[in-house]
């Protein structure tokens, strides 16, 4: 649905008659000859954002078919003359919402609870207590500047006081301090000369893409694995995309796929002349 379903909102005159048996099938409306269903009304709701959703039911049964009665007077005055490039937009259009559709109901179906279990065995059951870090860093631009300020440090300068007047990164104001982080957090020359400082102990200026720094370890702690259920939505997560992404290897090697061997120049694809456009 496009901005124009709020003109339909404002355009909706008709009415619908409460009938007995009506089910999916229940014809609405008729263009041209064509049947505009309770059901295809039904689908186009549920494709609504979330805030048009949440509008009462008659105003949205009015506006979805008075919408879908316009589309349909548009779309059947030019069916029969369509253009390549409006045929093909149809065809990629049902392949993604068929594809689309079937993916929801493969990563969307429950996942049983001894699944979860077992993803949080493999991944935390053997896992040994991580190593956290905290520390500060002055940074400077030049590793003469880095090793002057070691100097005055080593002199018995405050470190929280030169990263203020000196250091150029954000965490300047408040001292240098970067708080915890574990491994992978940042970038890997920082975090090499971070661990192999002991606690209170200033490291050598260390150069990263953002210039040279000043660091001081402050504190480690270990830190156990998060129990499962601050994990829960991640594991169920991670379990959906991977049942897609099988689902997807499964029907791709039994599918039946011919990539011929072409030559083609990449600037094609922004050729729109090729589909009469």
């Amino acid at each position: 649905m496009t901005r124009k379903f709020l003109a339909g909102v404002a355009l909706a005159t008709l009415m619908i008659t409460p009938a007995m048996a009506q089910d999916a099938d229940t014809v609405l409306a008729t263009v041209n000859g064509s049947d505009i269903t309770l059901g295809h009304v039904i689908v186009a709701r549920s494709q609504l954002p979330e805030q048009y959703q949440a509008l009462p039911d008659d105003v949205l049964l009015d506006a979805i078919l008075e919408q879908l009665v316009q589309q349909e007077v548009v779309a059947s005055a030019v069916a029969e003359d369509m253009s390549q490039a409006m045929q093909i937009g149809l065809e990629n259009e049902r392949r993604a919402y068929l594809a689309a559709m079937a993916l929801d109901a493969v990563g969307n179906a429950d996942v049983a609870e001894e699944d979860v279990q077992a993803e949080y065995d493999a991944q935390y059951g053997d896992a040994a207590p991580a190593t956290e870090y905290n520390a500060s860093h002055i940074l400077v631009e030049t590793e003469e500047e880095a090793q002057s300020l070691i100097e005055e440090l080593e002199g018995g300068a405050d470190f929280a006081e030169l990263a203020q007047q000196n250091s150029t990164g954000p965490s300047g104001p408040n001292g240098g301090q970067l708080g915890w982080f574990s491994p992978g957090m940042m970038v890997p020359s920082f975090e090499e000369a971070v661990f192999e400082l002991e606690v209170g102990e200033i490291s050598a200026p260390v150069e990263t893409q953002f210039g040279w720094h000043v660091v001081k370890l402050n504190e480690t702690r270990e830190q156990d694995a998060p129990a499962l259920d601050q994990v829960r939505a991640d594991l169920v997560e991670g379990l959906r995309v991977a049942r897609v992404d099988a689902y997807i290897e499964d029907l791709s090697e039994n599918a039946e796929i011919d990539r011929p061997e072409l030559e083609i120049d990449p600037a094609l694809i922004r050729d729109s002349a090729l589909i009469g456009n």
